[in-house]
């Protein structure tokens, strides 16, 4: 069983940066691919970021060049720094793990899911 805990949401303005985390409990973390998704209101929830279990990561074309994602396995922490915020980028973003090593980009393809935490970027 794995469970994990996002934090660092809140309001930002456009423009502005934010750095979530990912607190993960449980021995596998260093060998298993992480992700974050998010859900705007009235959406479905969407691909962001992936991470594989060697470092390699994969970034949604929305995002790229602007959010990061990173992990410390001495911690069982992963992040997410997010810059050049947008309005549109305003959501509930999860942190998730995945049930492979290999970067996967289908939600339906992680296993466990955090709460999530709020993001709101005001124009």
């Amino acid at each position: 069983q794995v469970q994990l805990v996002e934090s660092g949401g809140g309001s930002v303005q456009a423009g502005g940066s934010l750095r979530l985390s990912c607190a993960a409990s449980g021995r596998t973390f260093r060998t298993t691919a992480m992700g974050w998704f998010r859900q705007a209101p009235g959406k479905e929830r969407e691909f962001v970021v992936a991470i594989s279990g060697a470092g390699g990561t994969y970034h949604a074309d929305s995002v790229k060049g602007r959010f990061t994602v990173s992990r410390d396995n001495a911690k069982n922490t992963l992040y997410l720094q997010m810059n050049s915020l947008k309005p549109e980028d305003t959501a509930v973003y999860y942190c998730a793990a995945a049930a492979t090593y290999s970067i996967v980009t289908v939600s339906n393809q992680y296993r466990y899911w955090g709460q999530g935490t709020q993001v709101t970027v005001s124009s």
